[in-house]
């Protein structure tokens, strides 16, 4: 069995070279993909328990990354090739550097909470994309229906402006899109902005099915596809023509495996 990390922490990073050398000989036993900027660090790391922990225990102790926020979770094959240690301009593109108000953040809603939250919120929004929504999300939520999440600032000044003093839910995968994502909303006049901490992935390690508001599958960046309650891994399939997420109700006589998908035949 292998162990996963889904990681990240927003942090001023300087000597990104040296970090990423640095990066390579703690994880050099590991597979998966970090992304290191000047604004943080953001991926997700798998491998043999051992190496990881050991690789984490590192990590934690170096002191940029001593309260690095991780979610672990399991699969029962390698989720990824290769490791792949990239150094890019942010950890999770938004492209709004004259916006950029990381100090500004959504209040934190822990996940044993999360469903009060929902019960009060004017407005419950998916923060991830339409192609990871559609596999799963929180009965109610609102879908941007973006396919970068560079979109969603457009989503915002488009859709949400009568909203400014309602209270805002938002929530994303592992937590890092609904930093971004408070960020502007809070620079933009939003009052009340929460967001769910640890994002999805939290949620589902934490909450009992029979006490769960979500329906579906989460959509991961790794070769399980999809995870669901308890993190296991789902029922979700990746085509590999138009690397659209599939449901089981995707698989119709359209689909060939390896081949192509419905998806692929509309967009032909």
């Amino acid at each position: 069995m292998f162990k996963v990390a889904t990681l990240y922490k927003f942090v001023s990073l300087s000597d990104l070279a040296a970090l990423q050398q640095q990066l390579q000989s703690i994880c050099k036993e590991l597979t998966g993909t970090l992304l290191i900027a000047p604004e943080g660090i953001n991926g997700t790391i798998a491998g043999l328990p051992g190496p990881l922990d050991q690789a984490l225990a590192h990590l934690t102790a170096m002191p940029s990354f001593s309260d690095l926020w991780y979610q672990y979770s399991e699969a029962s094959t390698k989720p990824f090739r290769r490791l792949k240690i990239r150094i890019k301009k942010e950890i999770i593109t938004m492209q709004r550097p004259e916006d950029s108000c990381m100090s500004l953040r959504g209040r934190h809603v822990l996940a044993k909470d999360w469903n009060q939250t929902l019960e009060q919120a004017t407005l419950v929004i998916d923060v991830r994309n339409d192609y990871e929504c559609r596999l799963g999300s929180f009965s109610g939520a609102l879908n941007p229906h973006t396919t970068y999440f560079s979109q969603f600032p457009a989503f915002v000044d488009q859709n949400l402006i009568a909203y400014k003093a309602q209270p805002i839910a938002i929530f994303c995968t592992g937590g890092i899109r609904c930093e971004k994502a408070s960020a502007y909303m809070l620079a933009h006049g939003f009052k009340e902005v929460y967001q769910l901490s640890g994002g999805i992935l939290q949620y589902l390690a934490h909450t009992q099915l029979d006490q769960s508001k979500w329906k579906g599958e989460c959509f991961v960046f790794d070769e399980r596809i999809s995870l669901s309650h308890g993190l296991k891994k789902g029922s979700c399939l990746l085509c590999y023509g138009c690397r659209m997420p599939l449901t089981p109700a995707d698989l119709d006589t359209n689909y060939q495996p390896g081949v192509q998908c419905k998806f692929c035949l509309k967009n032909k």
